[in-house]
């Protein structure tokens, strides 16, 4: 039983080139990326319908500012008792 001792021995070739510093650093922006995006998106079936939600309270919330301000500050109801 002989061990071929020339196996363990890392040569020049063998394929582990590892790319410069520019690329790798752009290949972690888009592994960055894909992360941020799986992270929003977890739990989450429908992706558009959670937009079109956040859509729809913004909407409602610019829309009681604006009434807000047009009011003077003034709440349109008021409180009487009897």
């Amino acid at each position: 039983m002989g061990l071929c001792s020339s196996c363990f021995k890392g040569s020049a070739d063998d394929g582990l080139i590892t790319p410069d510093a520019t690329i790798r650093r752009q290949q972690q922006l888009e592994a960055a990326e894909r992360r941020r995006v799986e992270n929003e998106s977890r739990g989450i079936k429908d992706v558009d319908k959670v937009r079109r939600m956040q859509q729809k309270a913004e909407e409602t919330a610019r829309r009681e500012d604006e009434a807000a301000r047009m009011g003077g500050g003034q709440p349109a109801l008021r409180w009487q008792q009897d």
